[in-house]
């Protein structure tokens, strides 16, 4: 039981931390996908081939894109999982008839800056983070310890009963300690 709750405890952690840099990633992909765009519409391309065009700069969006652009081809309505503000900037422009090019531009740079900000909030976390580690470490650490001095706590740990009402005990205090660090460093996120 203590090891089942340790694993979910690490593979929280995992993903919380696959998460934050995926999401990092995805505004660089936005952006780049934006500025691409935007200078080939500043250089008087149609808003379907500027998004064929960017598609071939930013391949890991190139279905999104592509789907954007046959989209925006047959009228229809402009809508991506992958690209929700691209395909929001995009509508709008054509909805209420706004330069494209400023509208997207704009857009990007909202990106930009959602994006340096989640560097450097990830970064300044990174002390906490830290602190995090060690205390969630220094159980395994003092067991270790422990064992090298001849006092036998894992003996005591799986062998009694209440070793093992112990050994499940902090093994829950643990995962109730990774998320609550969690918790505290993860960067907030917004209602809509």
């Amino acid at each position: 039981m203590a090891v089942a709750v340790v694993t979910v405890a690490v593979r929280q952690e995992w993903r919380s931390r696959t998460e934050s840099a995926a999401a990092v990633a995805r505004g660089e992909q936005t952006s780049a996908a934006l500025r691409a765009m935007v200078a080939e519409l500043r250089a008087g391309a149609h808003p379907v081939l500027a998004a064929e065009a960017a598609a071939d700069a930013v391949p890991a969006l190139s279905a999104e894109l592509g789907n954007l652009a046959t989209a925006a081809r047959l009228d229809g309505a402009l809508e991506s999982r992958q690209l929700p503000e691209l395909a929001a900037a995009w509508g709008l422009a054509r909805r209420h008839g706004l330069p494209i090019a400023d509208t997207l531009d704009a857009t990007r740079r909202d990106t930009d800056a959602a994006t340096a900000f989640a560097r450097r909030l990830h970064a300044k976390m990174a002390g906490p983070r830290m602190s995090a580690t060690v205390l969630t470490a220094l159980p395994v650490v003092c067991l270790a310890m422990g064992q090298a001095i001849g006092a036998d706590p894992l003996t005591v740990l799986t062998r009694t009963l209440l070793g093992q009402l112990f050994l499940v005990t902090g093994a829950v205090l643990i995962w109730a300690g990774t998320a609550w660090s969690r918790a505290l460093t993860a960067p907030r996120r917004e209602a809509p």
